[in-house]
């Protein structure tokens, strides 16, 4: 099957590049960045059932549930007649990992042949040459802008859901993303918020404007959600598992993208010192990941600042988590890094612990379900449950397990019920007069 590659005469002709949506709020900002440099990208949202019955028209069910879901996506986008598919290019992000989903643009391609448009290009984002595209460069200021669109992305998902369960005003949270995500866009055509200076007044003032958002003090279920990334954190993928928690009156915390960046970048360096190799590789992967963990520690000093907000763990602490529990020489999938952050949750506070897997995701049956037995074993008090997603799996029964699990937590919050019921009650007490940002 012959490659067909993005070429700088699609991208000057305006090319359309549809991706496929993950992380909404990262996804928005990288949309901006992208349109910055001249890519006239487009996030996909259409969901339905229709989506579900493309990808299994196209990708054996066996292969893997986001692989199924993606690429339904995509040829659904396709076939909706929004687009001109003579015009229109697909962009998929790759690992390059022993995952399943290294083969996603594989498996795109010989669907797109299938449906007569093996001329469409796929566009692979990566950064480890797996494969080029000539229109599609990733330069050095490029690089650095996504990088910090993933910081200031996890920063704004982790306020975002400390704030919301709580707001006085319904949608003060969602206007404060959606502004934010706007205003950084601005900032990275200025070419500004890279430098440190500028990124820790960034992070500041997002913290900032989230904790001038009027709040109930009052306590809720507090529920983590780890998993395989894309089930993980695509609504799409999961069922709309944050929206679902949120409406059961949970607080939701998810380990942030920068912790899968590090994971990505520190893996390379544990497999040299295992197995031997290139004492220079290895010290190019040491100097990426010193740079991703400042950006990781900036943001977590940001977030400290106001007590009123959790912060994580650096990715020291993150990893030490996983001492005595797996080894970090499991690096198939999310490898050591899934039950890390199960760790992770249980020592900040979220206890109750979702993990979303893709039914028969082989890496994610070991370094979670698999590993469940042995954390409740070091931590009694984690109360974890695993959801598989499949096309074959129904709401029902995965929102009912999810209840079940929350009932157990509601006995442990605050012991009686009664006592719930009169903190529910209570006044809303409120951390400002007003939200405050411009």
């Amino acid at each position: 099957m012959e490659k067909v590659l993005f070429t700088k005469e699609m991208k000057d002709a305006g090319y359309t590049i549809l991706i496929p949506d993950m992380c909404h709020i990262h996804f928005k900002i990288i949309r901006e960045i992208m349109q910055n440099y001249g890519y006239n990208a487009e996030i996909l949202y259409n969901t339905g059932q229709g989506v579900v019955d493309e990808g299994l028209k196209h990708v054996h069910n066996d292969t893997c549930y986001p692989a199924l879901l993606v690429i339904g996506q995509m040829i659904d986008a396709l076939k909706s007649g929004k687009y001109d598919i003579h015009k229109v290019a697909l962009l998929l992000p790759q690992t390059g990992g022993g995952c399943r989903a290294s083969n996603y643009i594989s498996l795109l391609r010989k669907a797109l042949e299938a449906m007569g448009w093996g001329f469409i290009p796929i566009i692979s984002l990566n950064f480890s040459g797996l494969e080029k595209s000539p229109g599609f460069k990733l330069s050095l200021p490029f690089i650095r802008q996504l990088l910090a669109a993933v910081v200031y992305g996890d920063l704004l998902m982790l306020l975002d859901n400390q704030v919301k369960p709580y707001e006085v005003n319904r949608g003060d949270s969602a206007a404060c993303v959606n502004m934010w995500v706007e205003r950084l866009g601005r900032t990275f055509r200025e070419n500004k918020g890279l430098s440190g200076k500028e990124r820790r007044a960034a992070l500041k003032a997002i913290v900032d404007s989230f904790a001038r958002i009027p709040m109930k003090k009052e306590k809720k279920i507090k529920v983590g959600i780890v998993g395989e990334i894309y089930v993980k954190y695509a609504p799409l993928g999961n069922n709309n598992l944050e929206d679902f928690l949120y409406e059961q009156g949970c607080e939701v915390m998810l380990g942030g993208l920068i912790d899968f960046a590090l994971y990505c970048t520190d893996t390379p360096i544990d497999t040299i010192n295992i197995y031997g190799g290139s004492g220079l590789l290895r010290d190019g992967y040491r100097l990426v990941e010193s740079y991703l963990s400042s950006l990781k520690d900036e943001m977590i000093e940001a977030v400290k600042r106001n007590s009123d907000f959790t912060p994580p763990s650096s990715f020291r602490h993150l990893k030490s988590k996983a001492d005595g529990v797996i080894g970090t020489g499991c690096k198939m999938g999310e490898g050591w890094l899934l039950t890390a952050e199960i760790m992770e949750l249980v020592e900040l506070g979220y206890s109750n612990v979702i993990c979303a897997q893709p039914f028969g995701c082989l890496p994610n049956h070991i370094v979670g379900k698999g590993m469940i037995r042995k954390i409740k074993g070091l931590v009694p008090s984690a109360n974890i449950v695993p959801i598989d997603y499949d096309p074959g799996a129904t709401r029902v029964n995965q929102e009912n397990r999810i209840k079940l699990m929350l009932a157990v937590a509601a006995e442990e919050l605050d012991g009686a019920p009664e006592a719930r019921a009169e903190s529910a009650a209570a006044e809303p007490e409120v951390r400002s007069e007003e939200l405050g940002v411009n």
